[in-house]
């Protein structure tokens, strides 16, 4: 959650939301559409760190980018069409803007490491099983 391109993908939600709440019913399905899209942008930059090895991370990544450009695919439809007020979508385009460099930055960086083998695929348990197994002990009594 401290990742600055998650964070920024959060609040790139926040205000999609603000934008396009109170939308009148005609345009509900655009409502949820520019949310989903929104919302798809962290979530597969969560999914993608999340993932254990370095390619599945920048796919994810990758897929991130991609929902980010639907969502602003949909920011320059509605401006065009009077949908959203100019000061709203500069607000959303900036935002979109240094998320997508953001998430460019990091592809980047990831893939040097991969390059460089300076990714460890495997999870590794740091405390010894014994210290589960005394705590289950403990804690499941019949």
């Amino acid at each position: 959650m401290q990742l600055r391109v998650w964070q920024d993908a959060i609040d790139l939600y926040r205000l999609t939301q603000q934008v396009v709440k109170g939308w009148p019913f005609e345009e509900k399905k655009l409502v949820s559409q520019a949310l989903a899209s929104a919302d798809s942008v962290h979530r597969n930059i969560a999914e993608g760190y999340c993932r254990r090895s370095v390619k599945e991370y920048i796919q994810h990544l990758y897929v991130a980018l991609g929902s980010l450009g639907e969502t602003v695919s949909g920011f320059v439809a509605y401006s065009g069409a009077g949908q959203i007020a100019p000061s709203d979508f500069e607000k959303l385009d900036i935002h979109a803007f240094r998320l997508e460099n953001g998430l460019l930055r990091l592809v980047e960086s990831l893939e040097r490491k991969r390059e460089d083998n300076d990714w460890i695929d495997s999870l590794i348990v740091q405390e010894a099983n014994e210290t589960y197994d005394s705590q289950a002990a403990q804690t499941i009594r019949y």
